[in-house]
């Protein structure tokens, strides 16, 4: 990725000038020993991310489903954001936050922490979206601009042909060179870069401005609410938040992402609200399919989705891969009482017996995490109480970044 405090962005020439561009990595512009100021192609990659011209329907921006004043997630509690060629196609998915991600590790099968013990392989770590298919930023921008129920361009050649009649198509042939879109995969890449780089920009997408950031500056204290749910946030044996969702200042000095990036199977009730559930047969597998595929024979990943960061999480109206849930009072239920009221969650089969982890093949069952809160017995104590929910809830508000408190 682009280093945020990099003040220039040099963009290699190209072999020859009648020629498209035979360079494939960060090489952009068919014109000589190019230097783009990185304030530049931000600004660039900006209008790009705001413009609805850039779909096929024109009315699907990337900040339709990442607004920004949702922490670069949704905007509405849909479960799914709809998308296409008309602009009213369902996707799969929920849309995640975009927001601190500028930590985020390309996809490995056996990652090892730089946290004083690197011999703990951590499993399947990193790569940006649910299924971690993208490496990078500059990677995942081209899935939703070719995606058919995104911005629904199918190639990349149609992308171009929509930045050539965009209104700062001039601002790319300054930055990237006059003959930019006569060289189509290089326009194209160009795009990518920008768009890359604007989510690089640390004031929009990783402000650390949250109150529990002037906490760790030591500049604010938090309530005894908030303070309760901190301790039952880390506690190992009753939120144990803190197991995926890491909360403490790293060895390094670098403030919590609330993430590890692991993937991880939870067997989130079955959304029947995304129309593609209708088939029964269809199942969101995550690591292992439909929509990545390197992994669809590793059985034991199936069902496995990347955690996301709870930084802002207070301001997001649809949770988990499916959107399934839409308060946090319903996500901490399901945590704590997945296993021991189960019928909350799940359907009953003809019999009458609750069919859990209903949105996931019997096979792939023993995939799913039963760490705490989950576990137990159905009729048996939850881990988390309702005042114990209430206060985690309490601290989980305290992640909400400056701009977007109300």
């Amino acid at each position: 990725m682009v280093a945020a405090c990099q003040r220039h962005v040099d963009v290699p020439p190209a072999v020859a000038a009648s020629a498209p561009p035979a360079y494939l990595g960060a090489a952009y512009a068919p014109q000589a020993q190019a230097r783009v100021p990185v304030a530049e192609v931000a600004a660039l990659g900006r209008e790009m991310f705001f413009d609805a011209g850039l779909s096929a329907s024109g009315r699907t921006s990337c900040a339709t489903c990442h607004d920004p004043h949702h922490a670069f997630g949704p905007p509405n509690a849909l479960s799914v954001q709809p998308g296409g060629a008309s602009g009213d196609q369902p996707g799969t998915r929920a849309s995640p936050s975009l927001r601190y991600l500028q930590t985020l590790p390309p996809f490995s099968e056996h990652h090892f922490d730089n946290d004083g013990n690197d011999s703990v392989d951590a499993g399947p770590t990193g790569g940006h979206t649910w299924d971690g298919r993208s490496d990078s930023a500059h990677d995942q921008a081209r899935l939703p601009l070719l995606s058919a129920n995104e911005m629904a361009n199918g190639t990349p050649s149609a992308v171009v042909d929509r930045l050539r009649r965009a209104s700062y198509a001039p601002k790319m042939r300054v930055a990237f060179g006059d003959t930019i879109f006569e060289h189509e995969d290089a326009a194209f890449k160009a795009a990518l870069m920008a768009l890359e780089v604007f989510q690089q920009t640390p004031s929009e997408f990783y402000p650390y401005s949250s109150k529990y950031d002037e906490v760790l500056r030591g500049k604010a204290r938090l309530t005894p609410q908030e303070a309760r749910g901190l301790a039952l946030f880390n506690n190992e044996a009753k939120g144990n938040c803190a197991s995926c969702h890491l909360s403490a200042i790293s060895a390094d000095g670098a403030f919590p992402a609330f993430t590890d990036f692991g993937h991880i199977a939870l067997g989130v009730p079955r959304n029947a609200s995304i129309p593609a559930n209708r088939d029964s047969s269809y199942h969101d597998l995550g690591l292992c399919g439909p929509m990545r595929t390197d992994f669809a024979d590793k059985a034991e990943y199936c069902g496995r989705f990347r955690t996301p960061t709870l930084r802002n999480v207070a301001v997001r109206r649809s949770f988990f891969h499916n959107g399934v849930f839409h308060t946090l009072d319903e996500v901490l239920r399901f945590y704590a009482q997945r296993d021991t009221q189960p019928a909350r969650f799940y359907p009953r089969d003809a019999k009458g017996v609750v069919r859990k982890f209903d949105d996931l093949p019997a096979a792939y069952a023993a995939n799913v995490n039963t760490d705490p809160p989950f576990g137990g017995r159905p009729g048996q104590r939850a881990a988390l109480n309702d005042g114990e929910m209430r206060d985690i809830i309490a601290f989980l508000k305290t992640l909400t970044d400056a701009d977007l408190q109300r």
